[in-house]
């Protein structure tokens, strides 16, 4: 068990953009803290959510779990799970708190607003609060600057005052359903080694980005890069097929030359190439548009506090608006190749 576990911890360091304390001393403080693990809070059962605190039930976690939608607290309390009404019914049960929800303002309320997880005054149960939405920058670095002023009211190990990682995640739902994604995170490098065992459970890689917001920071660039990638592709075979190329052929062509990227040979947006991706399905499934245009707004926002340059992310924001405002909202991303370059619903020459 010892020789798994500083194999996990080696594979992790790898994955980490900044050297780790040794294999030995990470594995001596994540196991001297891994009772202080087991009772786990979940707020956010959406489609990620939910699978995630799935994954942390069948790696033998307790959960107390807790969303606005009650009929999905009623699955979780059929298959014996304790769900609590308010966020901070939830941290009174809690050694570890994750968050996973749907933009800022939703995080905002559930840490801070009535019955919030920091409802209780100056003292928190839980030592280590772990928030996977994706959000902006700054309200990470602001919630995490308000969590170090609280004091835990039960030191856990070294722990007394508690810390807050933004991990947000790169990963489709299928991804969360195989406990497969890639975790970014921001905040204490030791808070990080000592839940280890919860994103292992949750993910195949956790990637440590810096302080406190660099974890969202990193997120917001990802799928900055994603849409622009996917605009890119579907452009180029909306051209190619204008020019009397079949996307199949095209497609071929981008995956074993200087093209080859994710979106075009993972998750290809031309439907009948690619089987499993949404684009199989009529874009149902899979990353809504509605998604990527909420964190490219984020992009856009954060770009224009950083002074930087945003010419490419300022369109792949028009282009996505768009798709939501003619009722493409919920379909996957990838749908801007057929509605809004192909402008196409009958069936394509492949």
């Amino acid at each position: 068990m010892m020789i798994c576990r500083l194999r996990s911890l080696l594979s992790l360091a790898k994955c980490s953009s900044q050297p780790f304390q040794s294999p030995a001393a990470a594995a001596a403080r994540t196991f001297s803290s891994s009772h202080h693990l087991q009772n786990v809070g979940f707020i956010g059962l959406g489609n990620m959510g939910s699978r995630m605190a799935n994954n942390l039930i069948k790696a033998g976690f307790k959960l107390t779990v807790h969303d606005k939608n009650s009929d999905v607290l009623e699955t979780f309390s059929q298959m014996g799970v304790s769900t609590k009404k308010t966020p901070y019914e939830v941290s009174e049960a809690s050694d570890v708190v994750i968050t996973m929800l749907p933009s800022s303002a939703h995080v905002i309320d559930v840490y801070t607003g009535p019955n919030g997880l920091l409802h209780g005054g100056k003292l928190l149960r839980p030592w280590l609060l772990i928030d996977s939405s994706t959000i902006d920058p700054q309200t990470s670095r602001n919630l995490s600057a308000t969590i170090s002023n609280y004091i835990l009211k039960e030191k856990k190990g070294d722990w007394e005052i508690p810390a807050m990682l933004d991990a947000p995640v790169s990963g489709s739902i299928i991804a969360a359903e195989a406990g497969t994604l890639t975790f970014m995170v921001g905040g204490s490098e030791e808070a990080l080694l000592s839940a280890k065992p919860l994103f292992l459970s949750m993910g195949k890689s956790t990637i440590y980005c810096g302080g406190a917001g660099s974890g969202s920071a990193a997120k917001i660039c990802n799928n900055l890069a994603l849409a622009v990638s996917m605009l890119g592709v579907s452009e180029a075979l909306a051209l190619g097929q204008s020019l009397g190329v079949a996307a199949s052929t095209l497609t071929k062509i981008f995956n074993c030359s200087s093209a080859r990227c994710w979106s075009s040979d993972a998750y290809n947006p031309v439907p009948g190439l690619m089987e499993g991706v949404p684009s199989s399905r009529d874009y149902n499934g899979g990353f809504a548009s509605k998604l990527m245009t909420k964190d490219l707004n984020l992009a856009l926002e954060s770009a224009k506090l950083a002074g930087c340059k945003y010419p490419l992310t300022s369109q792949a924001q028009q282009i996505y608006t768009e798709l939501c405002n003619g009722g493409y909202d919920a379909k996957d991303f990838s749908c801007a190749f057929r509605h809004y370059y192909s402008g196409m619903d009958e069936p394509l020459d492949h």
